[in-house]
């Protein structure tokens, strides 16, 4: 078993009817971006009727039809959010707890603290956060997950991962193992994946890999490490 394999995101992917939300994280091939990616899945109508919008140096899940939602919570929240050289990257509201205790000094651990997984039993899904934290011409990284420590939510096992950035290594991160009843919850550490040089490829590599019926929407960005400049990727299924 080789434990530094680099997998491909397709083929890690495809044929998984349902890994819920992802999120990505790593640097290109070439040195030269950082790149953070995170989609989102659903089974039911309410989950499905959604789509990204970017604003105000946010990006925020919105509902696709307001008419038809049915229970804003869980599913309506800033999932993506810049502080100063930081960038924070959830699967929820959690974007803003990060965001509020990074103000307060507080660091990416102890911000969490305060949380806990989603209360959506049976399922307990699993909280997934990322942040990039960017040097002069560099960036570290850190992933956490807050899951249920048993199948009643008796209490919240919390798992951290601080990564330094090296050359075509990815880490993704994701809340489901796959489709189930309940649905069984992520394992293990993040999965070491390729991060492929050129945005519109890797954005529909990892499009493609998701499940037809599930899928509902994708935010890619590459991060010039030298300029900062950011090139972003918005794919919705709901247009």
């Amino acid at each position: 078993m080789n434990i530094y394999k680099l997998n491909d995101i397709y083929e890690l992917i495809n044929g998984n009817s349902y890994v819920g939300r992802g999120i990505v994280i790593g640097k290109t091939k070439d040195g030269s971006k950082a790149v953070a990616a995170y989609f989102i899945m659903g089974r039911s109508a309410n989950s499905r009727n959604r789509v990204f919008t970017y604003k105000n140096d946010t990006l925020y899940t919105e509902p696709f039809d307001a008419s038809k939602v049915e229970d804003p919570s869980l599913i309506i929240y800033r999932a993506v959010r810049q502080l100063d050289n930081k960038l924070i990257v959830t699967n929820g509201d959690q974007t803003d707890t990060i965001y509020d205790g990074l103000k307060e000094g507080k660091s990416f651990d102890l911000a969490l603290s305060s949380r806990e997984f989603e209360p959506d039993a049976p399922n307990l899904t699993p909280r997934i956060s990322g942040l990039l934290e960017f040097g002069e011409d560099d960036f570290t990284y850190k992933m956490s997950i807050l899951k249920s420590a048993d199948e009643l939510g008796t209490a919240c096992n919390r798992y951290g991962f601080h990564y330094s950035a090296l050359n075509g290594l990815g880490h993704f991160i994701h809340t489901y193992v796959c489709d189930g009843n309940p649905i069984p919850t992520f394992q293990g550490e993040p999965e070491r994946v390729e991060i492929l040089d050129d945005i519109d490829e890797f954005t529909n590599k990892l499009w493609s890999a998701l499940d037809e019926n599930n899928k509902i929407s994708l935010f890619v960005r590459y991060v010039d490490l030298k300029t900062k400049k950011a090139d972003d990727r918005i794919i919705n299924k709901n247009k």
